[in-house]
């Protein structure tokens, strides 16, 4: 068997058609069907089941491609190795972001990666974080930015930043005259939050579940995104949480809206996480370093306590 081989197994596997995956390895689709054909022959077993449509794995087919994934994925060691011995830092690199880190932290460091490395050809994908551990464990994902501790078995996270918890409450809110918010103070059930799926939703949960005996899921109003939390915290709905970084571009009207909390500040850990074979490395450390050096102007805050993504997690 080949390394070609398997990488036609995993690319049909991916896509469930040997049309698309043929695309995808940039061979036709008679080639790739060919030298799959020759391997199943060679181990006398069926990887594929093409009676079904889309096609499926066969329980021993499920077990080869996991098996293929880590074989693909340790030659491609190979090369990285190389690059790191020539301190070259370039190709091809696949980065997973979430959405409630995408939209205040790209602009701070893309334009300066780009610049300092011109030889990696970045391509970003805004992802939920469930799809973006799917992704890496899949070999689809390079890295990934987002919110820690995962603690996942596979998975090294390095920490970027530490990222509050900022409150924006509108005039006559219960809580709008405090200078500075305690989280025993926090009620979900006045609170707007971000739709299911989103990481932060599930952080704001954690912290309320901190600090009270919360049961219902009683919400009052879900949105996909923080403008929208915004708008209708101003219409007097209710109040909600927003992550540091989003809070710079608050406009000046609404500036005295934001409210900080009293230390240790609830905060997420927001981190770079990828697969723990560490391939392109090199890469991985050069977005750390970047992105660690605009942040650390932008978030100054030591005093804080991390309150995990995780669903149902204190």
């Amino acid at each position: 068997m080949t390394i070609t081989q398997l990488q036609y197994v995993l690319a049909v596997a991916e896509h469930q058609n040997f049309t698309k995956a043929a695309q995808k390895v940039f061979v036709t689709q008679p080639t790739l069907s060919m030298q799959i054909q020759k391997l199943e022959d060679e181990l006398d077993i069926q990887i594929f089941d093409r009676s079904k449509k889309p096609i499926q794995l066969t329980e021993t087919g499920r077990k080869i491609v996991n098996q293929a994934r880590n074989i693909v994925n340790e030659s491609e060691r190979i090369q990285d190795i190389v690059d790191q011995q020539k301190g070259f830092i370039g190709g091809e690199f696949r980065l997973g972001v979430i959405p409630t880190i995408m939209p205040t932290l790209l602009p701070m460091f893309l334009t300066n990666f780009i610049k300092k490395y011109p030889k990696v050809k970045l391509k970003i994908e805004e992802l939920n974080t469930e799809a973006i551990i799917e992704k890496l464990k899949e070999g689809h994902l390079d890295a990934a930015i987002a919110a820690t501790p995962l603690e996942l078995p596979g998975i090294k996270e390095q920490v970027l930043y530490y990222e509050p918890f900022v409150a924006y409450i509108p005039e006559g809110h219960r809580l709008s005259k405090n200078d500075k918010l305690e989280v025993e103070s926090l009620d979900v059930d006045d609170m707007l939050l971000l739709e299911d799926g989103h990481c932060f939703k599930d952080g704001i949960l954690n912290l309320c579940k901190a600090s009270r005996n919360y049961e219902g899921d009683n919400f009052q109003l879900e949105s996909g995104s923080f403008e929208t939390l915004i708008k209708l915290s101003n219409e007097g709905l209710g109040m909600t949480l927003l992550p540091y970084l989003h809070t710079l571009d608050v406009k000046e009207r609404d500036k005295s809206k934001l409210k900080m909390f009293k230390d240790p500040v609830p905060a997420r850990e927001v981190s770079l996480i990828f697969n723990k074979s560490e391939l392109k490395i090199q890469i991985i450390e050069a977005l750390r370093k970047t992105i660690a050096g605009v942040v650390k102007g932008a978030i100054a805050y030591q005093n804080v306590k991390i309150i995990s993504p995780v669903p149902n997690r204190k």
